[in-house]
């Protein structure tokens, strides 16, 4: 990426381009970039496989779709508009990003620090868009300056499918700010390529430049998470791990599941029974005391877990499917695995323990 940027640099001479056109060309190779270079990220990157209830299979930062799927509405027609659609953009991330910094999980601690530091950095943005605009316009970005509702470059389900999994690491939440600043910077290179206006081009381009350094730095905290992550995997040796085996974690989540149980109303239960691929079997004594020596929120957690490491068992299944049937079969697995994920994660929040 660095070395495409390179080149445009070189082509347009000692700084960016002042010209639509070179932008529009910004965009389109970018895109065919990421297209072409996927199996290549793939290689840096562990894979990722994100769940939700609409059976969604994707990577904090890479999408099957381009990065930036909804264009500026129209073009920005004047620096107090520009300011106000940088102003909110970045509150909006801060605001977001903070909600995750202050997750109180205890799993959740190396990547709530990551999201501390993405709140600041969104925060001090802010500022200094505040500052720009100020010493420009004389006064502080004005909401009613917006002609067109500005792109959502942090959606929420981006962020839940960090902050919901019970995978997530802070190379993760890395990936996740860097695809944010991609996106960011797209979405400035096509205000600055519809612009009519000297000034808000050349504004849109210095916002443009921002991005991309940032997301230079943050690809550099991204690498160094992901080689603590393989670090610490390699210092571990031959600490016990979750099997890989589909059968055996199915196994083993219907234990934890069936201990689950017994800490739940009749209600609940029922509806753990109609889950599949291993549903709930039916017990005579529904309600016994935990005997191992986990507590309640352990099994939770770790039936949760394995849950999800299950979904992305058959999902990659699916991928690695030399016939069509087999395909079929373990896409089949995949969905009843992954509404079983949010069956779990809706009691895990919502049931209640009998005393």
């Amino acid at each position: 990426m660095t070395g495409m940027l390179t080149s445009f640099r070189n082509c347009a001479g000692s700084s960016f381009s002042r010209t639509p056109l070179f932008w529009i060309a910004v965009i389109w190779t970018i895109e065919a970039y990421n297209s072409r270079n996927k199996q290549h990220f793939a290689l840096e990157q562990p894979k990722r496989i994100s769940i939700d209830t609409r059976c969604s299979r994707e990577h904090p930062t890479m999408r099957a779709e381009p990065l930036l799927t909804i264009a500026p509405l129209a073009s920005v027609g004047s620096m107090a508009e520009l300011y106000a659609i940088a102003l909110m953009q970045a509150e909006t991330a801060a605001m977001r990003y903070e909600r995750l910094a202050q997750s109180e999980e205890e799993s959740f601690g190396p990547v709530r620090c990551v999201f501390e530091v993405l709140t600041q950095r969104e925060r001090e943005r802010a500022d200094s868009i505040c500052l720009g605009s100020g010493a420009s316009q004389r006064k502080r970005p004005d909401p009613a300056d917006l002609r067109w509702k500005p792109t959502d470059l942090v959606p929420v389900q981006e962020l839940s499918d960090v902050g919901n999994s019970s995978l997530s690491t802070a190379y993760h939440a890395w990936a996740l700010a860097v695809r944010h600043r991609e996106r960011t910077f797209i979405f400035w290179t096509y205000v600055a390529a519809l612009a009519t206006d000297h000034a808000v081009r050349s504004t849109a381009e210095d916002f443009a430049r921002e991005a991309l350094i940032d997301g230079n730095i943050l690809r550099r905290e991204r690498r160094l998470a992901w080689r603590s992550m393989r670090q610490g995997a390699t210092d571990r040796g031959s600490a016990p791990s979750e099997p890989e085996s589909a059968a055996l974690l199915e196994s083993l989540l219907l234990k934890d599941v069936v201990l689950w149980s017994q800490q739940l109303t009749p209600v609940e239960r029922d509806y753990l029974s109609t889950l599949r691929p291993s549903p709930l079997p039916p017990v005579l004594e529904p309600h016994e005391a935990i005997v191992k020596s986990d507590t309640l929120e352990d099994i939770k957690r770790r039936a949760l877990r394995r849950a999800e490491q299950l979904s992305n068992l058959y999902l990659d299944e699916a991928d690695r499917a030399a016939d069509q049937n087999s395909m079929e079969y373990a896409q089949n697995m995949a969905a009843q695995s992954i509404a079983r994920l949010a069956g779990l994660r809706s009691i895990a929040l919502a049931s209640t323990v009998l005393p």
